[in-house]
């Protein structure tokens, strides 16, 4: 489905429900002049007119603005601000549709960037900021891509860290392309040239086995390329992402497209993480405020202003927040009709098309829904999405973030899935070999971790699992690494092995926090606003004992990526030992009468079997049969099990033994 307002903006300059219209918006347009700084050149305003026949649209035929063929324009929308501080003073804005944005200049009143566009044959035609051409990610085949039920996901901020020779912290963005080269051998990278799992030859995300990448919100933020919650110019991918540090300038939708298509052609499904609650500086709040955003503190007794159920007013985190439920009569740029619409909602849903038509997303991670705050319009972005993607439908994805779980909004068919942030609170507890004070015991807690179903969810490719995400501010959402330092403990390698166990072979999509699978550490402060700038420091792989983190937690993926054992919910715990201080337990995934048998045996304690390495042993009581023409193999050490030691073999302190059946 393409967007109306898509097909007028290849012959007009369009602007969509502007607020006030006394006096007329303006075209403000020309071409970039490079300097210090640089400048708007053969500098035009022209004043546009609504079109009758779509009531709300003002625009500009691009034959009556003066262009020259094949050249490359900059451009804003003068308005009257309908922002409460605005006053109504004449500001320059952003197109809000705008597909390419160029922080390189900003409007002088309002530093906003310009919106970018070349006139090409007499159409608008969307390009980079030098003029080069960008065409849409490849359609894929979904029968090659991954069903959600086997899904690893990797968490990717973009601000990354490294070490200087004088063991200063250096913080820089990881851009489109340095993302690039963490997917595909060929792929060198951009600014973190030098850092080795980069470089040509090596494919980080090829070597860990992860199936589908999940970047922090890919769209244009005003801030510094920090995690990029601070969406501004939706439709557009994000400048910095797109302007590497050898770059004159930048590329941002070529890049793009380039690494969504190499990660499709690896077999990686691309995730967009999305910022729906509330925008920042985004244009909309000077071109139509009333219409599209609502201030709490103005107007505390608007329902828009309000969480649902007793969750109190909604919060922004210093964005301003989208209105979902105010109506109005208009032209809607979705379908091209005239009649009663949300504005809001329609803004989004051409957002989601953009980027599902032009990027290829087959996945969408929905920030903070509890401030979204409107269920009926996150059943709406989620079906349609659904309807745009062609695919399988067990290979797209939506899934909503709010740490309280509300499961209501599976039952209801809201969304697909939910971040499970259970898992994390319990994982963490489980490692450390301590009872959750939610739960009854730590059997049942462990229970509960390995099953989501026993939390509520119906099925696994419901519940997002992890160990740690994103946010790492506050208490016990440290990075892995910190939280075992924070708490004190030894074994640190055992127990970060322990956990990606549990996460790998648990029911629910695993997801890992890039850098979490060779146990990276914080280099800042995890306090704000330093948190969004310490995400990953990748030179950190290459120690020996990390190195073997990162081995043992690909094997595991592998595993979980592969064997269908682990793509279905069918899980029996089928032994738990507490005598004499231990914690021991056993799962079992899959059947084995279906030849697809995985068992883990997990020691969540200090015991360790006597004798260990020359002859212990552990036995586990009611061990699985093993069928005909089959044998047991454990994925975590890559061997073969003597029949005599099944179901015997001794284990260590913190340890944890997978088993999986494979052809005698």
């Amino acid at each position: 489905m393409i967007p109306d307002l898509f097909i007028l903006k290849q012959t007009q300059f369009v602007l969509w429900l502007p607020l006030i219209t006394d006096p007329v918006p303006r075209l403000v347009i020309g071409t970039f002049q490079p300097g210090n700084p640089p400048v708007l050149s053969s500098r035009k305003a022209f004043d546009l007119k609504e079109d009758p026949a779509r009531p709300g649209l003002w625009a500009i035929q691009a034959a009556d603005s003066g262009l020259e063929d094949q050249q490359v324009y900059h451009y804003w929308f003068e308005v009257a601000d309908s922002h409460p501080s605005g006053d109504g003073q004449w500001k320059l804005c952003t197109d809000p549709s705008a597909f390419t944005v160029d922080w390189r200049m900003p409007a002088e009143d309002s530093r906003a960037p310009a919106a970018v566009v070349k006139f090409s044959g007499g159409k608008l035609v969307g390009c980079e900021a030098a003029g080069e051409d960008f065409v849409p990610v490849a359609e894929t085949d979904s029968r090659n891509s991954p069903a959600n039920a086997r899904l690893v996901i990797y968490e990717l901020p973009t601000s990354w860290t490294r070490m200087t020779p004088d063991d200063d912290v250096e913080v820089g963005v990881g851009t489109f392309r340095d993302v690039a080269a963490l997917v595909d051998e060929p792929s060198g990278p951009a600014n973190f040239a030098g850092v080795a799992v980069l470089e040509r030859g090596r494919s980080h995300l090829g070597d860990l086995g992860i199936n589908a990448l999940e970047l922090l919100p890919p769209a244009d933020s005003f801030v510094s390329r920090e995690w990029g919650y601070a969406t501004s110019n939706y439709l557009a991918p994000d400048f910095d992402l797109g302007l590497p540090s050898h770059n004159t300038s930048p590329t941002p939708n070529v890049d793009l497209a380039r690494l969504v298509n190499l990660c499709h052609q690896h077999g990686i499904r691309f995730f967009a993480d999305v910022v729906m609650a509330f925008g920042t500086r985004a244009p909309l709040e000077n071109v139509n405020f009333r219409d599209f955003h609502i201030d709490p503190d103005a107007e505390p007794d608007d329902p828009d202003a309000q969480q649902s159920g007793a969750q109190g007013r909604r919060y922004g985190f210093g964005g301003t927040l989208w209105r979902y439920s105010r109506s109005v009569n208009a032209y809607d740029p979705l379908d091209g009709r005239h009649r009663d619409l949300v504005p809001a909602r329609q803004f989004m849903k051409i957002f989601l098309l953009r980027w599902m038509t032009d990027f290829g997303v087959d996945g969408l991670r929905l920030d903070s829904v509890n401030n979204i705050a409107n269920w009926d319009f996150v059943q709406e972005f989620k079906e349609l999405g659904r309807k745009q993607w062609r695919g399988a439908a067990d290979s797209f994805l939506v899934v909503g973030e709010e740490l309280s779980v509300p499961k209501d909004l599976l039952r209801q068919r809201r969304l697909d899935g939910l971040w499970n942030e259970d898992f994390k609170r319990m994982v963490r507890h489980a490692i450390l070999g301590t009872s959750d004070t939610y739960e009854s015991s730590f059997e049942w807690m462990v229970r509960k971790l390995i099953d989501c179903r026993l939390l509520g969810f119906d099925d696994g490719a419901q519940a997002v699992n992890y160990l740690g995400s994103h946010d790492v501010e506050g208490y016990r959402n440290e990075r892995l690494y910190n939280f075992l330092q924070n708490n004190d403990v030894s074994q640190t390698e055992e127990r970060i092995k322990l956990a990606f166990v549990c996460l790998l072979t648990a029911v629910g999509i695993p997801m890992i926090l890039a850098g979490d699978e060779f146990a990276d550490q914080h280099d800042l402060s995890t306090g704000h606003p330093a948190k969004q700038r310490d995400a990953v420091n990748f030179e950190r792989v290459e120690e020996p004992w990390r190195k073997r983190i990162f081995n043992y937690v690909a094997r595991l993926v592998r595993l979980r990526t592969r064997n269908d054992a682990l793509a279905v919910n069918d899980t029996e715990f089928i032994h738990a030992d507490f005598t004499d201080g231990k914690r021991v337990m056993v799962w079992q995934r899959g059947q084995t009468g279906s030849g697809n048998c995985v068992v883990v045996v997990a020691n969540f304690s200090g015991f360790a079997s006597v004798n260990l390495g020359t002859g212990g042993e552990y036995w586990v009581p009611n061990w699985p049969a093993t069928p005909a023409g089959k044998g047991w193999y454990e994925v975590t050490q890559e061997r073969d099990v003597p029949p005599d030691w099944v179901g015997r073999e001794g284990i260590a302190a913190w340890e944890a033994k997978v088993y999986c059946l494979v052809d005698a």
